[in-house]
């Protein structure tokens, strides 16, 4: 999830030819909900992740994340 519009998201996610559309948390609620972030006003997220169950719960949350890395870690993981 992103800070970015859903514009400049959308944009980025076409870009890339993501075959899905990405999330965007423009108020940070999310962001400051997940701790990716401690303010409203805060110019960008940290780089963590979560997984979260078919349950709706947290499965496992990564708070340091490598981009180059994070895919094969998680997809080992699940």
């Amino acid at each position: 999830m992103s800070f970015d519009r859903v514009k400049a998201n959308a944009a980025f996610a076409k870009k890339r030819g993501y075959p899905f559309p990405l999330l965007c948390d423009e108020t940070r609620e999310v962001g400051m909900a997940y701790g990716a972030c401690e303010s409203r006003e805060a110019p960008s997220a940290k780089r963590i992740s979560y997984v979260i169950g078919p349950d709706g719960k947290i499965a496992r949350a990564y708070s340091k994340v490598s981009p180059a890395s994070h895919p094969r870690e998680v997809l080992s993981a699940l």
